[in-house]
């Protein structure tokens, strides 16, 4: 299994509507593109304004498909254009790709 920890740097005062955006839509459509959110925090000083969340894949090959299929998804790009439509909502986006370790069983 591999885990990515996205990590998105909010553009300040869109933070709710980023978290509406996933609320709303992207959870789903992840789904639909065989994505697994398991986790999904924000920063606990909020002056970071930061959002975190561990998406499940079985491989990276399958992960560069999946998140191909969801970026060319006609849902999704109607949905970014139109919470997009007073700016940008993300000036930064990371991801970290992380696998079990032998000694530590994760639950």
């Amino acid at each position: 299994m591999l885990y990515e920890l996205r990590i998105y740097h909010i553009n300040s005062g869109k933070m709710k509507v980023v978290q509406d955006r996933f609320r709303d839509h992207v959870i789903q459509l992840f789904i639909n593109h065989n994505m697994k959110i398991t986790h999904f925090w924000e920063d606990s000083d909020e002056v970071n304004n930061r959002l975190y969340y561990i998406v499940e894949h079985e491989n990276m090959e399958l992960r560069n498909h999946n998140y191909d299929r969801f970026r060319n998804d006609p849902e999704w790009i109607e949905v970014k254009r139109i919470s997009e439509l007073d700016g940008a909502l993300i000036h930064k986006q990371e991801s970290i790709f992380m696998k079990d370790v032998p000694f530590f069983e994760n639950k």
